[in-house]
């Protein structure tokens, strides 16, 4: 999925990854499964100054974008384990199993997990004109109009998962209307060409605050920093309908533990710092942390969930 990171946000990344670079000590290498200037480059080339001075060496930021994820993540999982190299990787990472009949790697064998980093919640936006104020209300339109109801999304995107699973928990039958990237979908709910959509909180709020869109509610398991009046949609009655974007290192399998436990304290203590809070807390990103077996856990649970909302929906890359 892709998100709409302000200007300085990156400048400041860049920056700051470029004068950590400049030090002479054997670098830690953060290959990004993802194109340059995306959302994960973004985190990854913010968190990669941190890293490094709280390793006491620099961290670079390498591109390996392709096939939805699978070319860099394979790149790591090939890799020596020996310190020098992690993924960032994100939600593809756990939705690439069921959307692919073969992987060059094994997602929960060929990698060890380091930390989660953070998480990005969604909204779910309607256009004014649709008769519904709130979640409630907007699945018993759908189930009075059966098929009729349209949402826009890129496919296999996390709005597009995000629809799916609000499909799957409510029994609607909604329709996708598919679109590349989030842009363009968002452009033709505000002209009301689409009546609903899941999108990032940030870049929704803006509308919202104009009166141009109707937040309906947020999709992390609390309220959103950024919007604290929108309520979730598990306030919302609908428990099962926790989606959110989400960023975590990994190494490749076989990477001693002392190794993965220096990465995880020091990613960690690079979580703790004030400025790069706010700096995150400003883009709808709730950092997270913790230890690798939480991580492992979270990874186990996002393709079991993703797992069973993309059979039933016949997704497939292949």
């Amino acid at each position: 999925m892709r998100r709409h990171l302000s200007w300085a946000f990156l400048t400041l990344a860049l920056a700051a990854a470029h004068a950590v670079a400049q030090s002479p000590a054997r670098p830690l290498r953060i290959v990004v499964p993802a194109a340059a200037g995306g959302p994960t480059d973004l985190v990854a080339r913010v968190i990669a100054p941190a890293l490094g001075r709280h390793l006491g060496r620099p961290v670079i930021v390498e591109n390996r974008g392709g096939a939805g994820g699978i070319v860099g993540t394979e790149a790591v999982a090939k890799s020596a384990p020996d310190g020098t190299t992690v993924a960032l990787v994100f939600i593809s990472h756990a939705t690439n199993p069921a959307m692919n009949a073969k992987l060059p790697y094994d997602t929960l064998t060929s990698f060890t997990p380091v930390v989660l980093v953070g998480q990005q919640p969604l909204l779910l936006v309607a256009h004014p004109s649709l008769a519904a104020a709130n979640v409630k209300e907007l699945v018993a339109l759908a189930k009075a109009r059966p098929g009729e109801l349209n949402y826009a999304a890129d496919t296999a995107s996390a709005p597009h998962l995000a629809a799916e699973l609000l499909k799957h928990e409510t029994g609607t039958r909604i329709v996708h209307v598919p679109y590349k990237g989030n842009g363009p979908a968002l452009s033709d709910v505000l002209s009301g060409q689409i009546p609903f959509m899941f999108n990032t909180v940030n870049t929704s709020l803006p509308h919202v605050r104009a009166g141009t869109l109707r937040a309906l509610a947020t999709t992390g398991s609390n309220r959103s920093a950024l919007a604290p009046e929108i309520p979730t949609m598990v306030e919302s009655g609908l428990p099962g309908v926790v989606v959110t974007a989400w960023y975590a290192l990994v190494a490749p399998a076989g990477t001693p533990r002392e190794t993965i436990a220096q990465l995880n304290a020091a990613m960690n203590e690079s979580l703790r710092e004030p400025e790069l809070r706010k700096l995150f807390s400003s883009q709808g990103v709730e950092l997270a942390g913790g230890t690798p077996a939480e991580l492992d856990a979270f990874i186990h649970a996002e393709i079991a969930k993703w797992g069973t909302i993309i059979r039933a929906a016949g997704f497939s890359a292949n």
